[in-house]
């Protein structure tokens, strides 16, 4: 084994216990040196594959950094992925435990919910649209291992691209029936409006960054299957989350719904 490999199991293990143990970490990426994303979606794979091993499974996709500020900010061009786990899926109504989370922040979303596989890495987005179930409201439950989110590429990479957990809408949606690229989104917290965005904000178009995230799960050997569910990217800014706190979403041409942040 190279020492460049014993090195991301280092770091694999670091992120990994932080996840486990709800105790936030420096920055791997000052700890440890860790700048490369190829090297930190390494990072990733390994403690993908020990959650898989240990029992969760992989329920979809997240796509982060679709915002070109944000992309801006870390010096980089396109998107990063991590893993959806079905442990932390979440519904309309439902009461979110903060116990599963260490600094969580909220930010609402187009999800999609798969039909088909895609397995080429060349899908054409008329091929990804045919493949597309249908759309739904949505929240990321965004969470960093990473203390106080000092991030950079690399750590949000190696930590899942920050995955926590995600709450779906029941108002699903045929693609062909929702504008998605003018769909204003609005998001309140305890009543008041906290983030405002629209579908245009995510890459200019929500389907544009889930066919940038189907190409890439084919070339990496992990295709988006039939039921997997894809967050396409935020809307609008996230906001920090505390127990007690109650979330709504609003997205135009879908119902509302919320979630309720528990102890």
């Amino acid at each position: 084994m190279s020492s460049k490999s014993i090195e991301s199991a280092q770091v694999a293990e670091v992120i990994y216990n932080a996840r486990r143990n709800g105790t936030p970490v420096p920055p791997v990426s000052q700890t440890y040196g860790v700048t490369d994303a190829g090297i930190a979606y390494g990072i990733q794979d390994i403690n993908t594959k020990r959650w898989v091993s240990e029992g969760r499974r992989i329920v979809g996709r997240k796509i982060g950094l679709t915002s070109k500020a944000v992309q801006a900010q870390l010096g980089v061009s396109e998107p990063d992925y991590g893993m959806l786990w079905g442990d932390l899926a979440y519904g309309d109504g439902d009461i979110v435990p903060m116990s599963k989370f260490m600094q969580p922040r909220v930010e609402a979303e187009i999800a999609f919910v798969m039909d088909r596989a895609v397995m080429s890495p060349d899908v054409t987005l008329t091929e990804l649209i045919s493949a597309v179930g249908y759309a739904l409201p949505s929240v990321e439950i965004v969470d960093s291992a990473i203390a106080d989110w000092k991030i950079t590429l690399a750590d949000t990479i190696a930590d899942n691209a920050s995955a926590g957990g995600f709450a779906l809408g029941t108002s699903p949606r045929k693609v062909t029936d929702v504008d998605l690229k003018l769909a204003g989104m609005l998001l309140t917290k305890n009543g008041a409006h906290v983030s405002l965005g629209v579908g245009a904000a995510c890459l200019g178009h929500p389907l544009i960054a889930t066919l940038w995230l189907a190409r890439i799960m084919a070339k990496v050997g992990r295709p988006l299957e039939a039921g997997d569910i894809v967050l396409s990217g935020a809307l609008g800014p996230m906001v920090s989350a505390v127990a007690g706190d109650r979330f709504s979403v609003e997205i135009q041409g879908f119902s509302p719904f919320s979630i309720e942040f528990g102890a």
